[in-house]
């Protein structure tokens, strides 16, 4: 499992662990859309299967989304004496904003590696 970790953080491959998934030189770095390998460049795995292959990542993404609000409302709650303020919330939406390019990218790649072929 920490293996794979290191591989997911490291936007590489999920067949050959060579190839990079984004053609990007840092994932968490860049703002926007990612731009994704069609194939990976050592081993030629294809990453989207079919049309649409990403839609399940949506719900990834939105689990990490959810989490990192989460997390965000219990570290900013102790700053606040009421047990919840308002001004907490546009803290959580900038927060959100802030992470949503990096769990595009990071919800694109854990999608890959869950349905990655362990039969190898």
């Amino acid at each position: 499992m920490a293996n794979a970790l290191t591989h997911i953080l490291n936007n590489e491959c999920p067949h050959c662990q060579k190839g990079k998934v984004f053609n990007e030189k840092n994932i968490f770095l860049n703002i926007g859309f990612p731009k994704m390998n069609k194939t990976c460049s050592y081993c030629k795995t294809q990453f989207e299967k079919e049309p649409g292959y990403f839609f399940g990542a949506m719900y990834v993404n939105y689990g990490l989304t959810v989490a990192e609000g989460i997390a965000t409302y219990v570290v900013a709650q102790s700053f606040f004496t009421t047990a919840f303020d308002l001004r907490i919330i546009p803290i959580i939406a900038f927060v959100i904003i802030a992470l949503a390019s990096i769990n595009i990218r990071m919800s694109r790649l854990l999608w890959l590696y869950m349905f990655k072929d362990y039969s190898m």
